[in-house]
């Protein structure tokens, strides 16, 4: 299944994982010597993170540290508490979850999921390493990422829990499908660079060679997952099948969020529609659900409220504008949709709205009869959507209207020049 020496042993796994990707910088990027030197540093840092555990198993037993990253104000934590007792709403503010965590929205908000469905209790789970691992997830993420970081992955947790309350899915789901659905969503973008896979294909980058330019970043991601995992031994009391059946069954759910597979998905899931042959008693359809949840899941901004939706907008085209401007500075051509000066935020909205999110959560909505909740996101979809064309209307006004200025100006300079000359 693995079959990847980097990911078999422990010292491969860490070293794949937290060296690939030096943030930004081009030469790093391309330079896997160099790149290996800073995830054998990163990777004896964490082994021998002495600090980081005891801080973990002291907070877990009501032990708060005298200066710790967790330490709120009393204030703060009553607010959390207080938004963890809505998570299953649909307008829920990751943002100022995040603000209230200090920072700790993913590791704050799966302790409590994980809780709430009983699955620590269920698997006989140990919380100091369950904490741990949670830690592990987080911080994997690159939090100088505007867009692919962990409160993007908080916020995909999020809405995969309210997705697996639709009472068409809660009723069949077993405790091993929300795990699933769940450590999905958490680290289904961990360690992500910031760039796309186009990119990494063209810098030729070890990874892209790696899978074969195949769901690069998908696989990478599920393979730091595995990695994390095994090195916290959440799961080392469980059988080994059953470890073995986990671990493959995350790497499905995690690279169904490959956006190049979306047709495929799609395809499968209308046929399952119009044919009614969905049998949620039997794993396999309950599998292929919990992977349209979590594609729904990945993409939901736009059918969020508009300042949650704007706010992942802005984040997400800057992630892309970066990747273009980094393009330019090493002569590499501009990636489609990295290029600020050709592609405004509201007409990529308006392009991925139309073409990704419609008619995936149609679908959805389908399955679920037309829940209150579905109903809810494509509501928030279409006022959304008719914001960005608004705005995108207002660009082209303004734009046309600086061409005309400048047409006057020029006219004018012309006539000027003419009698001057004699």
């Amino acid at each position: 299944m693995l079959g990847d020496a980097r990911v078999r042993g422990q010292t491969g796994v860490v070293s794949e994982r937290r060296g690939s990707y030096p943030f930004i910088d081009f030469r790093l990027l391309n330079n896997t010597t160099l790149s290996g030197e800073i995830g054998t540093k990163k990777k004896v840092k964490r082994l021998l993170s002495f600090q980081r555990y005891f801080h973990a198993s002291r907070l877990l037993r009501g032990i708060v540290p005298q200066a710790s990253l967790y330490l709120l104000d009393e204030d703060y934590l009553g607010q959390a508490r207080h938004m963890l007792s809505k998570v299953g709403m649909w307008d829920f503010d990751i943002f100022l979850f995040d603000r209230l965590t200090n920072g700790n929205s993913l590791v704050t908000l799966l302790c409590h999921l994980f809780n709430v469905h009983g699955l620590i209790h269920h698997f006989q789970l140990d919380m100091v390493t369950l904490h741990r691992f949670f830690v592990m997830v987080q911080e994997d993420y690159h939090s100088q990422n505007p867009y692919h970081n962990a409160v993007h992955a908080a916020d995909v947790t999020q809405a995969m829990h309210c997705y697996l309350r639709e009472p068409k899915l809660a009723s069949f789901l077993t405790p091993s499908d929300i795990m699933l659905g769940l450590l999905a969503a958490a680290a289904h973008d961990v360690d992500h660079p910031g760039v796309n896979q186009p990119f990494l294909i063209k810098t030729k980058h070890h990874l892209a060679s790696l899978y074969q330019n195949v769901s690069v970043l998908e696989n990478h991601h599920w393979r730091s997952t595995i990695g994390m995992l095994r090195e916290s031994r959440l799961l080392a009391h469980l059988p080994k099948d059953v470890t073995q059946d986990i671990e493959q069954q995350l790497g499905s759910l995690i690279l169904a969020t490959d956006i190049n597979r979306q047709n495929e998905f799609l395809i499968r899931l209308k046929s399952h529609l119009d044919n009614q042959d969905l049998r949620l008693e039997d794993a396999q359809d309950r599998h292929f659900m919990l992977q349209i949840a979590l594609k729904c899941a990945d993409i939901c901004n736009p059918c969020r409220v508009w300042d949650l939706s704007k706010q992942w907008s802005e984040r997400v085209c800057e992630e892309f504008y970066r990747q273009g401007d980094l393009e330019q500075k090493f002569e590499l051509e501009i990636s489609p949709l990295c290029n600020q000066q050709k592609d405004t935020v509201p007409s990529i909205q308006i392009g991925f709205m139309t073409y990704i999110v419609e008619p995936l959560f149609e679908r959805w909505a389908q399955f679920t009869g037309n829940t209150p909740l579905s109903e809810n996101m494509l509501n928030h979809l279409r006022r959304n959507k008719a914001k960005w064309r608004s705005l995108l209307h207002k660009q082209h006004s303004s734009s046309r209207s600086n061409d005309h200025s400048g047409q006057v100006t020029s006219s004018q300079e012309q006539t000027l020049n003419e009698e001057e000359t004699p």
